[in-house]
């Protein structure tokens, strides 16, 4: 194995996954799996609520760009920015591209959760008890209520709607509700 490091490689937006193809096509084609061992769109897995069912979905990190991590020189460099949706590496200097940092690509992975850190994530508490709210998704969409009590392992809480003149304690998920301004 020579010297892995991890590249920015510039695309097209929108044409991240056809570079990811191709360039795992020229890998297996050319047998370059010494040289690039991994190519990677950095992304983040974002809640949200839709017809009252939490639906998640994946969110490209940096939009245009497809991480590379490899042993880089010239003819690899020049095949890889000749492949079609390709614009250029990232921070490229005379001397050719320059490598991520260490922290860099730490920081990258830690956002999508696949660099594991010590701490464990606690969701932030967007929410204190007394907070009045809009429901902005469910049965409920469009009622005003009061946080009666929230659960910060489940991602949910208890608000107090105002139905027929009653106050109802509804549990909604964090995705559910948002403060009134």
């Amino acid at each position: 194995m020579g010297d892995l490091k991890w590249y920015a490689l510039q695309t097209y937006s929108g044409h991240e996954n056809k570079v990811q193809k191709n360039l795992e096509k020229l890998v297996q084609q050319r047998k370059l799996e010494e040289k690039i061992s991994q190519v990677r769109i950095p992304t983040m897995e974002v809640a949200e609520m839709k017809n009252g069912k939490k639906k998640v979905t994946k969110k490209k990190l940096m939009p245009g760009y497809v991480l590379v991590e490899m042993d880089m020189d010239e003819d690899l460099r020049f095949m890889i920015q000749s492949l079609p949706s390709v614009s250029t590496f990232v921070g490229s200097k005379d001397g050719g591209p320059e490598p991520l940092s260490v922290d860099e690509v730490k920081n990258l992975f830690a956002e999508t959760g696949e660099f594991q850190s010590e701490e464990p994530v606690t969701p932030r508490l967007l929410f204190k008890v007394g907070d009045s709210l809009k429901i902005i998704d469910g049965p409920f969409a469009n009622f005003t209520g009061v946080v009666d009590e929230i659960f910060p392992d489940k991602g949910r809480l208890r608000v107090k709607v105002e139905i027929f003149g009653r106050s109802t304690p509804v549990e909604l998920d964090y995705l559910q509700v948002k403060t009134e301004p």
